[in-house]
């Protein structure tokens, strides 16, 4: 490591002002930063300095994302096997299968991603952010097993440059970008990802391989119990069926304290209250209002919404009592749209988006109420 510090000083002069690739000050200042802790610090009196910066925090997510993305290949390979029939594979091959068909679509996010990060950059004379780091491994957890990579690639484009570059890059989107991405999938190529035939990879005309909340909606929940849910060998999206691997990375993003548990807890408790009024009160309006409570938590993109995206803390509440209001909304709206709208029993997406439109506004609202109260506690002299 020695010897590449010293090369990078070496070269490091041509990239600064003045250099002969000083237009190249951004890109390489990336590539510096992403092999060694940056030696900068801030300047100005007003900044609190701590030694968990932006990097080491998105490092935390990243590794908190491990356990869903290994798993999702995992169970991509298991589906796709298991829908042939072949219950002799063994666990090596089952793995590469789903590793071959999910690298793709992550190398896809970040290659695009990324290099629209670095077109930015340069043309801004700003630093490239390590935003997109986290932006480019959910993405390819939020998507189809067998998403067509263009299509991968277009979205994630659309991701970056309006919901997250149109507003200032990192820090300043209003919207999650890996929510936006995946907003724009559906909404431009819903056949390939409202339908039931994309979930499974390389699935066979003969097999439906629809996922727990399409069964759901037709009124079955039998194909797939609790545990399957919670175990995560189901049908879904990568990075998004197993509770198990989720409950993993909120164990990390918690115990780091990258992750409000607020806002998380809030999710899941808007969740169940919601599902809880529909089982005694709305039981005879669809089947999803039949659905137990604790089932809907653990189908879909619940669990992963509520865990990595709910809680970004560009995006979403603040104040410490938003961020109750803020997940509480978020879990209780996701049911809402899962029971009363039929054509779309997912939620979570429409959901998390609609509250991150609306947390400023929360956040507003509390501190406007803080400073009431503080005011009726003073006496004004007259």
């Amino acid at each position: 490591m020695k010897a590449l510090r010293n090369f990078i000083n070496n070269v490091k002069p041509q990239f600064e002002k003045g250099g002969k690739f000083e237009k190249f000050r951004s890109t390489f200042g990336a590539f510096e930063t992403f092999l060694f802790v940056p030696d900068t610090t801030n300047q100005n009196g007003v900044h609190v300095r701590d030694a968990v910066d932006l990097k080491r925090t998105m490092s935390v997510v990243i590794l908190a994302l491990i356990p869903s993305l290994l798993f999702g290949m995992y169970n991509v390979g298991y589906q796709h096997f298991h829908m042939l029939g072949q219950t002799d594979v063994t666990f090596v091959e089952t793995f590469l299968f789903g590793f071959l068909k999910v690298l793709p679509i992550v190398i896809v996010s970040y290659v695009v991603g990324l290099g629209i990060e670095f077109i930015t950059a340069q043309i801004r004379g700003h630093e490239v952010n390590e935003g997109f780091l986290v932006s480019g491994m959910i993405i390819p957890l939020v998507m189809p097993a067998d998403a067509p990579l263009w299509m991968v690639a277009v979205s994630t484009a659309f991701a970056v440059i309006f919901g997250k570059e149109v507003f200032g890059g990192t820090g300043m989107n209003i919207w999650n970008p890996a929510l936006v991405a995946r907003a724009f999938f559906f909404f431009a190529y819903p056949s390939k990802i409202s339908g039931d035939q994309v979930w499974i990879a390389d699935k066979i005309d003969s097999y439906s391989g629809a996922t727990p909340l399409a069964l759901a909606n037709a009124g079955d929940t039998t194909t797939y119990c609790i545990c399957d849910c919670v175990s995560g060998f189901i049908p879904g999206s990568i990075g998004e069926t197993s509770v198990i691997a989720i409950a993993i990375g909120a164990f990390v993003l918690l115990l780091t304290g990258v992750a409000s548990w607020k806002t998380m807890l809030s999710v899941f408790v808007g969740g169940a209250l919601m599902g809880l009024l529909f089982n005694q009160f709305g039981s005879e309006a669809n089947h999803m209002a039949q659905l137990p409570w604790y089932h809907h938590l653990a189908i879909g993109g619940f669990c992963f919404g509520a865990v990595f995206m709910a809680t970004d803390p560009v995006t979403s509440a603040r104040t410490e009592l938003g961020k109750y209001i803020y997940g509480f909304l978020i879990g209780a709206m996701a049911i809402i749209i899962r029971v009363l709208n039929p054509g779309y029993p997912e939620g979570m997406m429409l959901s998390i988006l609609l509250l991150n439109t609306f947390a400023p506004l929360i956040d507003y609202c509390i501190v406007q109420a803080n400073i009431s109260k503080r005011k009726n506690r003073v006496k004004i002299k007259s």
